[in-house]
């Protein structure tokens, strides 16, 4: 005779439940784990950068060797942020497909600041941000995701 528990209908209810991280397609989870751990990098970077000389830090074509420098500050802010987006997506968080769209513009406006902006300010040279073509299927994903996820 089998017995029944009261976990068992907990289990079952559970299977039922449609989880919202079964929409993130693999690719995006991928980049998802790689951010936390870029975030939680950032994170020991700008507490301990004070012992480090130089550093190499570049994200979207900001590239620099000091931590606390403009460009060094902003590109770990923007490695706190994508780790941020990554919490909201991977714990289901119904602001996660928002900031991931808001990431991936933010991406753009980034990689064409450096792209056409940027030269002009420094020596002029030609500068592709390949990039881009990344974040164009990711804000894809996450404006779709977007209506999926409030339905879950």
């Amino acid at each position: 005779m089998q017995e029944t528990s009261h976990f068992d209908a907990f289990d079952l209810q559970n299977k039922m439940i449609k989880r919202r991280r079964e929409l993130l397609p693999i690719w995006i989870k991928v980049f998802i784990w790689i951010f936390f751990l870029l975030a939680l990098i950032s994170i020991l970077i700008l507490a301990f950068g004070i012992f480090l000389e130089k550093i190499d830090l570049s994200l979207y074509g900001l590239e620099t060797e000091k931590i606390y420098s403009p460009i060094g500050i902003s590109v770990c802010i923007l490695y706190l942020y994508k780790g941020l987006v990554s919490y909201g997506l991977w714990f289901e968080k119904d602001w996660g497909p928002a900031a991931g769209k808001f990431d991936a513009i933010l991406g753009f406006v980034v990689c064409l600041f450096v792209m056409f902006v940027l030269p002009f300010l420094t020596e002029p040279h030609m500068n592709l941000r390949l990039e881009i073509l990344v974040l164009i299927p990711y804000l894809r994903s996450m404006q779709k995701l977007e209506h999926s996820w409030k339905k879950v």
